[in-house]
């Protein structure tokens, strides 16, 4: 008889950097954006754990190995008045799944957003990641539909930075 695995969450620590650039680069091979995914170790360590964190991160152990992680920051939703946490990723290694962790990894995200006095979790899915989406929808979740995500990135980042518009006719 097969003994049911342990499962257990935590706060990742500043030692967990290499294993959460494995699994960046693991969700990056699963969502098919390997080319866009430069996970450098150095960068991570500072804006985990740096003097200004910009991000945290909950790691989902099995056994004792790191199976599973969420990677989340604040954001703040102006209608509500409220803090908002944002989930960049969430990801189960493959071998993982079905164990329940994203469930898991989900609430305590919603655990924290709570506790912290937020308003809301939000996050964004891949439209052909329908395992995801069928996921997140069981869970309650809904899609924004009204609302369409846009980025400024690369050289129209710099560059709308460095050459910022002229305004038209009287302010």
């Amino acid at each position: 008889m097969t003994s049911k695995p342990s499962i257990s969450l935590r706060p990742a620590a500043r030692e967990d950097v290499a294993v959460i650039a494995r699994l960046i680069r693991a969700l990056a091979e699963y969502e098919r954006l390997t080319p866009e995914c430069f996970a450098d170790e150095t960068a991570l360590e500072a804006h985990l754990f740096g003097p200004r964190p910009y991000a945290e991160v909950l790691i989902a152990d099995v056994d004792g190995e790191p199976a599973g992680f969420a990677l989340f920051f604040h954001n703040y939703s102006t209608f509500l008045t409220r803090p908002g946490i944002y989930l960049e990723d969430l990801f189960v290694v493959p071998g993982r799944r079905g164990l329940g962790l994203g469930k898991k990894l989900l609430a305590a995200l919603a655990g924290i957003a709570v506790e912290r006095g937020c308003g809301r979790l939000e996050w964004s899915v891949l439209k052909w990641n329908t395992p995801a989406i069928g996921f997140y929808e069981r869970l309650g979740a809904v899609p924004m539909e009204e609302w369409q995500v846009y980025r400024l990135s690369g050289g129209a980042l710099h560059a709308l930075a460095e050459h910022p518009p002229v305004p038209e006719g009287p302010e």
